[in-house]
């Protein structure tokens, strides 16, 4: 039985989420606590297997706890719970950074916390985040934001592109590789990030601030262009199609592929449907099996494909998926794989 400890302000979602958790069999809540002074007071006494932590609270928020478990060497893994508002996607993407294994997003209203898809996403993540990697950084204050030059044409017709799929860790790995990029690259960057609407236009924001290239949520009929990253709204799948001797991104609000809108094996499918194009598909941390089957596909139509080694994600899950069916040509850690992008870059 793997023990939950729940840290919120809010007496109704400490009764909810604890409710929703003790209904699974290999599940229980051990204690719950206000904010992160009483929680961390708390956790010198009990042993848990995993904290989820609210991001606004009293006293104590979820930001400076993380910073104090981390001071601490308090190696637990961590769940977000995070307001679905701009303010509340930046400090989640703050949490990520520090060390947090992941989020979920907090119901608007008590019809939306005990419908069945809410309750399986907060079972799925709280065992997901359990026995994962704790990795706390330390030089989040230190990050540098760039300006950009703007030195190149980015209007250059695309032959170079590198879709990149990520999950759990996602945020984190996109900002080792998306800030190493030149300005002058020969290609285009397309990226599906698991996240919630609002989430992934905070993230596309801090990228973009943090890069020499152009970092965007895409946006539907929008042509590609060299020197760009597109980042995938949180409610659409991505796809790339051939026109007019251009690459247009198309976004679909169809059903959900691999439990995910967006999904990495919509993108990757559309990147091995395109003509005349050089394609580098890229894995990265994340739970589950999606882009698994998109990004065999795109290596069967002539692409190049990259996995995220073991040792580098937070987990190894939609890289081993690849892995494990041939669709990677080769795994490298997380800080090598930028370096083996522009190697292919020009000449697949």
């Amino acid at each position: 039985m793997k023990k939950v400890f729940i840290v919120d302000d809010s007496a109704f979602m400490r009764k909810i989420i604890s409710d929703i958790v003790n209904q699974d069999s290999e599940l229980t809540v051990i204690d719950t606590a206000r904010n992160g002074k009483e929680a961390l007071e708390k956790l010198k006494y009990i042993h848990v297997d995993i904290l989820t932590l609210d991001i606004e609270m009293p006293i104590m928020n979820g930001i400076e706890t993380l910073k104090e478990l981390k001071k601490n060497n308090i190696d637990i893994p961590v769940l977000m719970l995070s307001s679905l508002t701009r303010d509340g996607a930046e400090l989640t993407l703050k949490a990520l950074e520090i060390g947090a294994i992941d989020f979920i997003t907090k119901p608007s209203s008590i019809f939306k916390v005990n419908n069945d898809e809410k309750k399986n996403e907060i079972i799925s993540k709280i065992k997901g985040a359990i026995n994962t990697k704790t990795i706390f950084i330390t030089n989040t204050e230190k990050i540098v934001f760039k300006e950009k030059a703007h030195k190149i044409v980015k209007n250059k017709q695309v032959k170079n592109i590198i879709g990149i799929g990520s999950s759990t860790g996602g945020p984190r790995a996109l900002q080792e590789i998306i800030p190493q990029i030149s300005e002058d690259v020969d290609g285009s960057f397309v990226v599906v990030q698991h996240m919630p609407p609002g989430f992934t236009k905070s993230l596309a924001d801090r990228l973009n601030r943090m890069s020499h290239v152009i970092v965007k949520e895409a946006e539907n009929d929008e042509i590609v262009r060299n020197g760009y990253c597109y980042i995938a709204p949180g409610d659409k799948h991505l796809k790339l199609v051939n026109h007019n001797n251009n690459i247009k991104i198309i976004l679909d609000d169809g059903i959900n592929v691999n439990g995910h809108k967006p999904s990495v094996d919509v993108l990757m499918n559309s990147i091995s449907n395109l003509e005349n194009i050089n394609k580098i598909g890229v894995i990265l941390t994340g739970m589950g099996s999606d882009g698994a089957l998109g990004l065999k596909n795109l290596v069967k139509s002539g692409g190049y494909s990259i996995g995220q080694n073991e040792e580098s994600c937070i987990v190894y899950g939609m890289p081993k998926s690849a892995y494990n069916i041939g669709a990677v040509d080769v795994q490298l850690p997380l800080e090598d794989i930028i370096s083996e992008i522009y190697n292919k870059l020009g000449g697949l």
